[in-house]
């Protein structure tokens, strides 16, 4: 029996797992076809070339992370929770990490990850105001430990205790 034609979503999925256990030079189609075990073919039937895929993992890596910021901006909760729920959401970005490595070396990926740092520090920004914490230079130094220790931390959760450890010394000078 034939195997089923994979997706352009299948490709992307793919490109960013390849992304986030290899790093960037995983995202040409001979890599890829390896990996998920299908043609070159298939990969130049969704994708013009090398430049287009890549151009789709930044797209559908930054639509996914604005929608998961809109969605929890819309959640309900105490201050405590918004702020935890902001961290999970961060933290649970898997290739995070991969695109800010890539995107010293890509004023292209540079500008996706900017952009969604900076939705970001809108979204946390309000959750500290919230709170009564308006200094903006503690906003971005709580912002860049949360990136930091996705950086330092192969494990999700030590990086969120140590976050929820400073939400609550931020909740406990309020």
């Amino acid at each position: 029996m034939a195997k089923a034609p994979l997706s352009p979503a299948a490709w992307i999925e793919a490109g960013l797992d390849q992304l986030t256990a290899v790093g960037p030079m995983a995202l040409r189609a001979e890599p890829l076809s390896r990996y998920l075990k299908t043609s070159k073919g298939s990969f130049y039937w969704h994708f013009k070339d090398v430049p287009a895929f890549q151009a789709a993992i930044l797209a559908h890596w930054k639509d996914r992370a604005m929608a998961e910021l809109k969605a929890e901006a819309a959640m309900d909760g105490t201050p405590t929770d918004k702020m935890i729920r902001f961290g999970q959401n961060v933290q649970n970005d898997t290739a995070g990490p991969a695109l800010r490595a890539w995107a010293h070396a890509d004023a292209t990926v540079r500008a996706a990850v900017h952009d969604v740092d900076s939705a970001r520090m809108t979204r946390l920004v309000a959750l500290m105001s919230d709170i009564g914490v308006t200094n903006d230079d503690f906003t971005k130094a709580a912002y860049g430990a949360l990136v930091g220790l996705k950086q330092m931390s192969s494990d999700d959760g030590e990086a969120l205790v140590a976050f929820a450890a400073l939400v609550d010394l931020v909740m406990a000078l309020k």
